[in-house]
């Protein structure tokens, strides 16, 4: 191809762009209006909304179902998974992969969470950035490369999948292991400007200390569990403390975390607790090996409590994400969208690590080089994720949309 057959390509792209912005803004207000909070995870309906939004767009829309069974086992009530397949000849086949799943609204909203409010250029509701914005990124960024179909060769995929909130087992990870699809590289949902390469890991621990309960009145007859459990909470919020001293290579990532987000147990207000339970997030930093980080924390939790007469304790591992690293030919990915990205916003672009965990990471374990860009303000603080009144500046949208169009375009360019 000429330099002026490009120059070409580049204003086919970004006039096709120009004159669907209004659609892009529309299909991303359509995903926010239809709820798929995860939990409770009943997210089948909203993937039905999402397959017939993208049949109007034109698109040959594959709805995959995961058995009932198997979605009970993993906590959400139904998963219905969306693959869009698009050929363009002999060459590599890029998945974009998006979750539409998200997390419930919680307290503290300001515009209504499920009505895609627009505000001073910010489109307002749960999911509006992390990551039903990407279903219309991804989903617009294949049809601008229809303007430049006879000089590519590849396939693009959308993964359009629903339980990443929960872990992703259902959703990317399904799909390659029911040999659904097969890519060679991975591109899934960003929420900032940069992009990711690496993300941390995430061991989540349920706890259970039990002792024998007794009469408020006389409680030396029995072994209080809260007050064994107080003690270990002790040690662990020592050890997260502590865990601030160790900082990962990688820009972005930070130091290993420790939450405990979920506490229960006891009996009544007179009564000493027989037993009390609490979950433990622990994030891990890519060097950590997530094997020796959980018998490290078990081996914690068992010498808090070493010797206490009538209290036991007992860890039941209840997830382990592994983290995201780079692999392989990932540059293939990085420097198009990197370039791409930089040119488009004005300012230098970067990979990163991000110190959350997500579902691309299937994408990696199966040897698929993998990267997360997608649509987002500059840092997933100014979006509000999983908080009251999250948002995206639409400008990003099409931003991101431009981003990726071009960089696709750069990956399944013919003469490449």
């Amino acid at each position: 191809m000429t330099s002026t057959d490009a120059a070409a390509r580049e204003d086919e792209i970004a006039g096709f762009l120009a004159v669907t912005a209004d659609e892009r803004v529309s299909l991303l207000k359509e995903l926010v209006k239809a709820p798929s909070d995860n939990p409770p995870g009943d997210c089948a309906p909203h993937a039905e909304r999402a397959a017939a939004l993208l049949t109007d767009l034109g698109f040959e829309v594959e709805a995959h179902p995961v058995p009932e069974a198997l979605c009970q086992a993993n906590g959400m009530i139904s998963v219905v998974n969306l693959v869009v397949r698009r050929r363009f000849g002999e060459g590599p086949v890029i998945t974009l992969n998006a979750h539409g799943d998200v997390v419930a609204p919680g307290a503290g909203w300001t515009h209504d969470p499920y009505a895609g409010e627009i505000v001073d250029g910010w489109l307002y509701g749960r999911g509006a950035a992390v990551s039903k914005s990407d279903f219309a990124t991804y989903a617009y960024a294949l049809k601008a490369l229809d303007t430049c179909a006879g000089d590519l060769a590849g396939t693009v995929e959308l993964h359009l999948t629903y339980d990443e909130e929960v872990g992703g087992a259902l959703g990317p990870k399904w799909l390659l292991d029911e040999g659904i699809s097969k890519p060679d590289f991975a591109i899934s949902a960003g929420f900032s400007h940069a992009v990711v390469t690496a993300h941390n890991g995430c061991l989540h621990l349920e706890v259970t200390v039990s002792g024998r309960s007794a009469h408020a009145a006389k409680p030396e007859t029995g072994y209080d569990a809260l007050e064994a459990a107080t003690v270990l909470l002790s040690a662990l919020y020592a050890h997260r403390a502590e865990l601030g001293n160790r900082v990962s290579a990688i820009p972005g990532i930070g130091s290993p975390k420790l939450n405990v987000g979920l506490i229960e147990g006891g009996i009544n207000t007179n009564v000493v607790p027989d037993r009390v339970s609490f979950r433990i997030d622990r994030r891990m930093i890519p060097e950590e090996n997530p094997d020796d980080v959980e018998a490290a924390l078990r081996d914690r939790i068992a010498a808090a409590l070493a010797g206490r007469k009538g209290i036991a304790v007992d860890a039941r591992r209840v997830m382990m994400a592994a983290a995201l690293t780079p692999l392989g030919e990932v540059a293939r990915l990085t420097e198009p969208l990197i370039r791409h990205a930089s040119a488009r916003f004005g300012e230098t672009i970067s990979c990163v690590g991000v110190p959350l965990y997500t579902d691309a990471r299937h994408y990696t374990a199966a040897g698929i080089p993998t990267v997360l860009y997608g649509a987002g303000p500059h840092t997933i603080e100014e979006a509000n994720a999983h908080r009251a009144d999250e948002r995206l500046p639409l400008a990003d949208l099409h931003g991101a949309t431009e981003v990726v169009a071009r960089a696709l375009r750069d990956i399944l360019s013919a003469k490449g």
